[in-house]
């Protein structure tokens, strides 16, 4: 630019200001000169003022202005922004997920042992709506009061009431969240809107004969843990022998209850076959017996009502007539007379014993009814 100003490489008809491109006299006069000058410097001027009056805010942060080193009540969001120039300034501050180092911290245990923590990474996010008190109160480097000085303080309190062991063994893995725990409460008091996403611990570093020892003792527990486990696979495997004879055993029952309760349908289903034969031939010997017995009975009943005196009167006189004996003598007829007596009743005919027979047997059903 000053080169041009000067006229140097150059065409002779062009103008020394580089804006007109019209020819021009050989001669030029002083005051020409001069009012180029002049407007190259208010050209000049102008652009250093846009120059640092311009300013641009990258996503992700807010801008806050000083003024005289006051702090304004303006903020501006990403993008293009216009500020007076030399009398205002502005500082980004990061309003996403931002992640501070705090390394090489100290810690002495309660037994006098001093052990150091390499890095704590500690992941904030500071809210939009909160940028302008926070940055009042605490300037644009907030985080180093409030999470760099507080991790390094949170950290020898808790180092304080904890010996070596509890520290880098026992308690190491609740580190990092009681430290996430203490820094939010204290945000939460002094700096409400500055959030504690994460707290990431690294293993302290401890004198190296303690470390060695550390060592030898984690070996001794991995041979530890391996005999362990060997002896947790031999107890599974004679667990899984045992069941599986268990198991074999109690195939073994299922099976004899089955057989055995086959046996006993078995014997039930004869035992309900001889039942039943019992029980047919049992009928049928009954039935048998009610026929005799039956048969009997009219036997007895038509030998009753057949038995009367005059049927056993003619009997005997049948039996009288079939010995066919021959009698000679005077005295035939008085021996007749005397030896067989004729009653009066024999001179009833055939038809009224019938009547007599049929009277019995209505009597003697009558009298079965009854029963």
């Amino acid at each position: 630019y000053q080169r041009r100003v000067r006229g140097d490489d150059m065409p002779d008809n062009q103008d020394h200001t580089g804006v007109g491109h019209q020819p021009m006299p050989q001669s030029q006069s002083p005051i020409s000169n001069s009012s180029g000058t002049l407007l190259l410097i208010i050209v000049a001027a102008i652009g250093v003022v846009f120059q640092f009056s311009l300013h641009r805010v990258d996503e992700g942060h807010m801008a806050v202005y000083y003024r005289g080193g006051a702090l304004l009540q303006s903020t501006a969001a990403p993008g293009f922004h216009f500020m007076l120039p030399f009398i205002t300034t502005y500082v980004p501050v990061q309003v996403t997920t931002q992640t501070d180092e705090v390394t090489d911290i100290p810690c002495g245990t309660s037994g006098g042992v001093m052990i150091y923590f390499d890095r704590i990474e500690v992941v904030n996010r500071l809210k939009i709506e909160s940028v302008l008190k926070v940055v009042r109160n605490y300037t644009p480097d907030y985080d180093k009061p409030l999470i760099f000085d507080k991790v390094h303080h949170e950290v020898n309190q808790f180092c304080s009431t904890q010996n070596l062991h509890s520290v880098y063994i026992d308690l190491f893995d609740q580190i990092d969240e009681n430290i996430k725990n203490a820094l939010q409460n204290d945000l939460d008091k002094n700096a409400p809107g500055l959030d504690i996403v994460a707290v990431r611990v690294t293993k302290p570093k401890i004198p190296e004969a303690i470390r060695r020892n550390y060592e030898l003792m984690e070996a001794e527990r991995t041979k530890l843990l391996i005999a362990t486990e060997k002896q947790k696979v031999v107890e599974k495997e004679a667990e899984t022998e045992r069941k599986r004879a268990i198991i074999d055993a109690k195939k073994q029952a299922e099976v004899a209850n089955i057989t055995y309760s086959q046996m006993i349908m078995e014997k039930d289903s004869q035992r309900k076959m001889s039942e039943i034969e019992d029980a047919t031939n049992l009928a049928r010997r009954k039935s048998q017996a009610d026929a005799e017995y039956y048969a009997g009975k009219q036997a007895a009943l038509s030998n009753r009502l057949k038995l009367t005196p005059e049927f056993l009167e003619m009997m005997k006189y049948r039996a009288l007539m079939s010995n066919a004996k021959l009698y000679f003598g005077p005295s035939i007829p008085s021996y007749i007379s005397d030896n067989l007596p004729v009653p009066d009743n024999v001179a009833k005919t055939a038809e009224e014993l019938d009547l007599e027979v049929e009277k019995l047997s209505s009597a003697e059903n009558l009298s079965n009814g009854g029963l």
